[in-house]
């Protein structure tokens, strides 16, 4: 069992040797969580949580019953599950889903995930690409890996913009869902507004 504190939080977190970081909370985990701004009410997703450090962090702030956990393997949704009700979190939502292949919300204030970065882009590529529409407008998605000109891009390029924060040599990566169609909406009434203009 791993017995750490993060932040003033004290977890509590069962594991076995087949799954991510299975002897101490990962360094790009813990990284990750010191540049999130975590709040009461807000909807959050760990996505791809391993044991479930993420999303049982996070439900200490946001309450449990506004966290979800997705992971593909069986075994880490399992100790996930279990972590969950030993560090007194039962309300998390926690389910097997390769992705987002089972996560049906789409109103999620935040989507945090430490992805595979030690293999190909094929995952954090699905993990961007749906994630940004399974957040609601001014919702955020945050990264955390070893790489850093891929993600930059790909974020860049799905969200329009990206903060990067570099620690203790983890890249944490922080975009946000624009509100586009309401931006779109004022600029068009604003041209109509300049066309009545002219040719009155």
């Amino acid at each position: 069992m791993i017995t750490d504190t993060i932040n003033g939080i004290g977890l509590h977190l069962h594991t076995e040797k087949s799954l991510f970081s299975p002897k101490h909370i990962d360094k790009g985990t813990l990284a990750m969580l010191s540049n999130v701004d975590l709040q009461g009410g807000q909807k959050i997703l760990d996505l791809g949580c391993g044991y479930g450090v993420i999303g049982i962090y996070a439900a200490h702030f946001a309450g449990a019953e506004n966290v979800t956990m997705a992971d593909v393997n069986s075994v880490a949704v399992a100790f996930a599950k279990k972590n969950a009700a030993y560090n007194g979190m039962q309300d998390i939502s926690v389910f097997q889903s390769d992705g987002f292949s089972h996560v049906t919300e789409r109103d999620f204030d935040l989507i945090l995930s430490n992805p595979p970065y030690h293999a190909d882009f094929g995952v954090p590529k699905r993990f961007i690409e749906e994630g940004f529409h399974h957040l609601k407008a001014g919702g955020r998605m945050v990264m955390v890996t070893k790489r850093y000109a891929w993600y930059k891009n790909k974020l860049q390029s799905v969200f329009g913009g990206v903060k990067v924060v570099e620690e203790g040599g983890y890249y944490i990566f922080i975009s946000q869902k624009r509100e586009v169609r309401r931006m779109r909406k004022e600029r068009k009434s604003e041209l109509s507004r300049k066309l009545r203009r002219k040719y009155r």
